[in-house]
């Protein structure tokens, strides 16, 4: 039994969900999301909810339920709310800022990193060391800034490098400097 999959998926005012043919389209104030699911899993809209059963008890089709319900729930909050994820910059002269549709990093490295940003998401820097991707798609954001993040990764023993801004860093110690 799923229980992810039984909760209901409320649908907030303005926010507009069809249904049909394998593909599954959300539309809202901040823009539209759309994609396909399995038949194996329905969808009804009750009030102003959205409940997703499934047609039989196999197992694939159980998990199928619970991702589907939970991708719809995504969906939703992506056009009305919107998904933000913040990375932090750390480490001396490490920088970032936006030109135009490129993210132009200082990360160490002998030549500047300038990475390109993708149509739909949309990137700022707040006072050159604290990075916001934010989107309606929910994958998209966390792609995006796991590609951003992945172009430093922190390092352990000084913490250098691109975290999430809820990420610990786990530091090691160094050398010790004892000599026999």
């Amino acid at each position: 039994m799923s229980r992810i999959g039984n909760k209901p998926v409320d649908v907030p005012k303005g926010v507009k969900v069809t249904f049909s043919d394998g593909m599954l389209k959300v539309e809202g104030p901040k823009g539209v999301l759309s994609g396909n699911y399995d038949p194996v899993v329905q969808f009804a809209t009750e009030n102003m909810s959205i409940v997703v059963s499934r047609r039989d008890e196999e197992k694939t089709t159980k998990a199928k339920h619970g991702l589907y319900r939970n991708l719809l729930s995504n969906m939703v909050t992506g056009v009305s709310v919107g998904f933000k994820k913040a990375l932090i910059i750390n480490g001396v002269g490490f920088r970032g800022e936006v030109k135009s549709n490129v993210l132009v990093l200082n990360l160490g490295y002998s030549n500047q990193i300038e990475y390109v940003v993708p149509s739909g998401i949309s990137v700022t820097v707040e006072n050159n060391t604290r990075v916001i991707v934010s989107g309606i798609s929910k994958e998209r954001v966390g792609q995006v800034a796991s590609e951003i993040r992945g172009l430093r990764a922190p390092e352990p023993y000084k913490g250098k490098g691109i975290r999430y801004e809820d990420e610990t860093i786990r530091r090691k110690v160094g050398k010790s400097g004892v000599k026999k």
